[in-house]
């Protein structure tokens, strides 16, 4: 039987820098024999994070978000598979509000609270959390770490891929106001040199959580 992996996008550029090495990555899943289910965060019906309502704390509801919205599919595919890619770019120095939603619960559904078990996840899914920013790729390493910490204790054992100084426009000079910040040309030789060997990682990162 075929490992199942989740793909989320929650960036809301499609055909971008996260969209693409999300998508790279599921490629690779697929040729190491992976069925991929695939979600943006960005075209879900009405969703939030979480309400703190407590319900995954009941026994009944044991490791489960009871809260029924556009996040409900995408919490309960990642429960029953065998591997999550998810990916987000960088705004204002986090994740975005739409990644931050669905880790909050899906997070805190398998937090008890109990000091001699704090995690009843049921079984470990393997994560590849991807990360895209304008910044230098090392800009964020403190944060990607405290991601990877909280996924490896409450979902399953994460990998990392981090693209850094991304291409964010096609073309600078047509901005309103000139974005004297970047260098576009540094940006456009980074993006046809660095990033596919960018996308070359996520693709064999994506073919190493299939074959786990």
């Amino acid at each position: 039987m075929s490992k199942k992996i989740i793909a989320v996008n929650a960036g809301p550029r499609k055909g971008w820098n996260t969209d693409t090495l999300i998508t790279e990555a599921a490629k690779g899943a697929e040729s190491a024999g992976a069925e991929i289910v695939r979600f943006d965060l960005f075209r879900l019906e009405r969703y939030t994070g979480c309400i703190s309502c407590f319900g995954c704390k009941k026994e009944k509801f044991k490791g489960r978000c009871v809260c029924r919205d556009g996040l409900t599919p995408v919490l309960d595919a990642i429960r029953e598979s065998d591997g999550l890619i998810i990916g987000s770019p960088n705004y204002l120095s986090e994740m975005t509000s739409s990644f931050r939603a669905l880790y909050e619960r899906l997070i805190f559904q398998n937090l008890t609270y109990n000091v001699a078990s704090p995690c009843c996840r049921e079984r470990a899914v393997p994560v590849l959390l991807i990360m895209t920013s304008n910044a230098p790729d090392m800009a964020y390493s403190g944060l990607l770490s405290g991601y990877k910490q909280t996924l490896d204790r409450f979902v399953g054992p994460t990998q990392t891929l981090v693209s850094g100084n991304t291409l964010q426009l096609k073309d600078y000079g047509k901005t309103d106001w000139p974005w004297t910040l970047f260098d576009p040309e540094e940006k456009i030789r980074r993006r046809e040199t660095v990033f596919p060997e960018e996308c070359r990682r996520a693709f064999e990162m994506g073919a190493a959580l299939a074959g786990k």
